[in-house]
C-alpha cells in the first residue's frame, strides 16, 4: 500500500507539473525573448513545450493506472524506473543549472519539490523490486 500512496503522490505532482507547464510560455512571456523574425524558432519552442508537458501528464497517468490496476510487476518496474530517472535528472539540472535563481526561496523550493517527487518514485521502485505485495 505504501507503493500505491507514494506513486500516486509523485504521479499527481508529475501530471500537475505537466499541466502547469502548458501555461509557462504565456505566464513567463517566453516568446518575447525570441526575435519576431524567428517564427520557426517560436514554433519549435512551442512544439517542444507541448510535447514535454503532454509527456509529463501521460507518464503521471500511466504510473497511477499501473500501480493501482496492473498485476504485472515488470510493467510497474519499468514505469517507476522511467519516472525515477526523469526526476533524478531534473534534480541534477536544478542543482547544476538552477532555475528560479532570481529568488532563493523559489530556486530551493523547486529543488525541494523535485527531491520529494524523486524520493516518492525511487522508494516505490525499490519496494516493487524487493517484492512488496502490490494488491492489498
Amino acid at each position: 500500500m505504501v507503493t500505491k500512496i507514494l506513486t500516486s503522490f509523485g504521479s499527481v505532482c508529475t501530471a500537475a507539473f505537466g499541466v502547469w507547464h502548458f501555461f509557462v510560455p504565456k505566464l513567463w512571456n517566453w516568446y518575447s525573448y525570441i526575435s519576431p523574425e524567428a517564427k520557426e524558432l517560436v514554433l519549435a519552442v512551442r512544439a517542444v513545450n507541448v510535447f514535454f508537458s503532454l509527456c509529463l501528464v501521460l507518464i503521471g497517468a500511466a504510473n497511477i493506472l499501473l500501480v493501482w490496476y496492473s498485476p504485472n510487476r515488470f510493467s510497474l518496474i519499468v514505469i517507476l524506473g522511467v519516472s525515477t530517472i526523469l526526476w533524478l535528472v531534473r534534480c541534477l539540472f536544478q542543482i547544476i543549472y538552477p532555475q528560479g535563481s532570481a529568488s532563493a526561496p523559489l530556486q530551493y523550493g523547486m529543488l525541494f519539490a523535485f527531491i520529494i517527487i524523486l524520493l516518492c518514485f525511487s522508494t516505490s521502485l525499490l519496494l516493487v523490486v524487493f517484492k512488496e505485495p502490490l494488491i492489498k
